[in-house]
């Protein structure tokens, strides 16, 4: 399926990264895409950011702005091809990429749910397609299929390659998202599986690593292109340091938490934000999070002054100094109705499941931006 690239190391004209697809300068290490000059005598030239992130796990900051991005995938509605939108199933709200159907035009789209390999065991997975078609229908999106991958453990991969196969019909693959939905890692895993694992493209949890399209061509002569993330500023993730990210974003099957809540009782989610029961029956609220992410309970009457003391130290992450900069939270208050299952929404943080047998009033707090909602349970 993939070709095999050969290097013209006599070629003198511009060179692309091969971990992220921008173009190679040499002049200036604030800009996207430095490398030392000695870089380009490589047969495989990457820039020094992406250097860093393979073999450090470290991300520099780069001058690139939404309207970069924007620019590179506005082409895609002009090109007859087949674009492929991957949305991260922890977070289906904070990576749903808005305004879709003004890039793609009369495209046809498959719909691709990463990170399949987090929901717990004992889930449908024909569920969680259906859910899937009824949450695109409601943003105004029609996909010609939704597929359900883990790009990281290899699931689904051949029923992907399958339906591209099928609804691509002689076309270029465009992969498109948000940051961080796992577009790289998801063609990283089909460079690996179809013998061209030499062409790997830089991966990490940093949202923005991949800066420019990179091209991978097919043995037809065409080619899919890995496109640069959106960035979703109402995700949490981009409010935190690169150490923090890491601790709010689940690397394993997530074990639900659930808490049986009286009203007037608080949860804390680390030092990320806060959920308010103010009014209702007892009712049980299941977390699904990040494992390893700290959730402290106590009486709402106390919550103010839990949050004063000990925001940055035992509500962490963020920690220290950072900390202060998500302060003051934003509150939103949140009628719950006997209309089936429900959860409640953080954008990058995770998702409260709440039965909807029992009526009530939640108040939820988070940092300026990040944005909180209900959608219909996806458990």
């Amino acid at each position: 399926m993939v070709q095999q690239q050969e290097v013209n190391q006599d070629f003198e004209g511009p060179v692309s990264c091969a971990g992220c697809g921008v173009e190679i300068q040499t002049e200036n290490k604030a800009k996207p895409g430095y490398a030392p000059a000695s870089a380009l005598k490589r047969e495989v030239v990457i820039c020094q950011r992406c250097f860093r992130i393979k073999h450090y796990n470290e991300v520099a900051p780069v001058e690139m702005h939404d309207d970069d991005f924007l620019r590179i995938l506005n082409g895609i509605g002009s090109t007859k091809c087949l674009v492929v939108m991957v949305v991260d199933l922890f977070d289906f709200q904070g990576s749903w990429l808005r305004g879709l159907p003004r890039f793609v035009g009369q495209n046809p789209i498959l719909l691709v749910g990463n990170k399949v390999d987090l929901l717990p065991r004992n889930i449908n997975l024909n569920r969680v397609k259906n859910w899937i078609q009824h949450e695109a229908k409601e943003r105004g999106l029609k996909p010609n299929e939704v597929v359900l991958v883990s790009a990281e453990k290899g699931t689904g991969i051949d029923e992907l390659l399958a339906r591209i196969g099928e609804f691509r019909k002689g076309r270029d693959v465009y992969i498109v998202g948000v940051t961080n939905v796992g577009k790289s890692t998801l063609i990283n895993r089909i460079l690996h599986d179809y013998g061209a694992a030499d062409m790997e493209i830089t991966t990490s949890p940093f949202p923005g690593t991949t800066l420019d399209k990179i091209e991978i061509p097919l043995e037809d002569g065409r080619s899919i292109f890995d496109t640069p993330g959106i960035i979703n500023r109402d995700q949490i993730g981009h409010l935190v340091s690169p150490e923090d990210l890491r601790k709010l974003t689940p690397k394993s099957r997530i074990n639900p938490r659930v808490f049986q809540l009286n009203d007037k009782q608080t949860l804390f989610f680390g030092g990320l934000a806060r959920v308010d029961y103010v009014r209702g029956e007892r009712q049980p609220f299941a977390c699904y999070l990040a494992n390893d992410l700290y959730i402290h309970r106590t009486k709402l009457d106390n919550a103010e002054e839990v949050l004063e003391k000990h925001h940055g130290e035992m509500l962490a992450p963020p920690s220290g100094e950072a900390a202060k900069a998500l302060l003051p939270f934003t509150r939103y208050t949140l009628k719950i109705d006997t209309n089936g299952p429900t959860d409640i929404v953080i954008a990058g943080l995770g998702w409260i499941a709440l039965q909807g047998k029992v009526k009530g009033v939640v108040e939820v707090h988070v940092p300026k931006g990040v944005s909180v909602g209900l959608r219909k349970g996806l458990i």
